[in-house]
């Protein structure tokens, strides 16, 4: 038996087979947690809904993060399935991509309302959907990098995006805390994925990172699966409004 039998874990942001969010959607599924999925159109559905069916999730649902009605409705819908939740996933960031590149300072109020908009608000939205359900206290854990502290090149308003979130973990972990519900970040160092695609010159991130980290070499999915799993599980029991760095040590460095 894993050590997450019969937990039910919404996932929310996996995008394809390269999402950080599969790789810990495959650290749940395989210590036996049952898995909820959403998707965001019909082209990410036709990606999502062949991972959500291998590892045999009991939902897969749409959900725009920025529309509170298909929230409502998503959480509707694990009510009927499940009638509570025990782990939420947060996976979820965007940017336009001119945002992504060139001088932060260019960065448009639209562009700039956008991003903290579906990359950290949603976090919030989420919480507040998801902590009623958890009746006998829950994990939430989302993700974040370490440009929510340092310079990247075009990382721009996704770094603020980052920090933006990474606040917010905080103090949702001390709304949720006396409920038993802990909220955690896992700042993972470069991993190749579909939205990291979309920033200029990550290539070059991915290849320094992995020349400069201490154990030199960069981090997979699945080292952030198996962090995931932990932190859900009784590993991370007395552990609330942290972010843990799973970087190869890159962090540690001071240039």
């Amino acid at each position: 038996m894993g050590s997450l039998e019969g937990k039910r874990a919404l996932v929310v942001g996996v995008a394809n087979e390269r999402s950080i969010a599969w790789g810990i959607a495959q650290g749940l599924s395989r210590e036996g947690a049952r898995l909820a999925f959403t998707f965001l159109g019909e082209s990410l559905e036709r990606r999502v809904r062949p991972l959500a069916e291998s590892v045999h999730a009991d939902v897969i649902a749409p959900c725009d993060v920025t529309d509170d009605a298909q929230i409502d409705a998503l959480f509707a819908e694990l009510d009927r399935v499940w009638g509570g939740l025990d782990v939420l996933v947060h996976a979820v960031a965007f940017a336009n991509r001119e945002d992504l590149s060139g001088r932060f300072v260019d960065t448009g109020r639209d562009g700039f309302r956008l991003a903290l908009d579906v990359s950290a608000y949603s976090l919030v939205a989420l919480t507040r959907a998801a902590g009623p359900r958890m009746k006998n206290g829950g994990t939430i854990l989302t993700l974040t990098f370490a440009g929510s502290e340092r310079v990247f090149p075009n990382y721009n308003v996704m770094g603020v995006a980052k920090a933006a979130l990474e606040a917010s973990m905080r103090y949702l972990a001390a709304d949720v805390g006396p409920a038993g519900i802990r909220v955690n970040a896992i700042s993972a160092g470069p991993i190749k994925t579909l939205s990291a695609a979309g920033i200029n010159g990550f290539r070059d991130i991915l290849r320094v990172a992995e020349a400069r980290a201490p154990l030199r070499r960069n981090v997979s999915q699945g080292d952030v699966g198996e962090l995931a799993v932990a932190l859900c599980g009784p590993a991370g029991a007395g552990v609330t409004g942290q972010v843990l760095y799973l970087d190869a040590g890159l962090s540690i460095l001071g240039v």
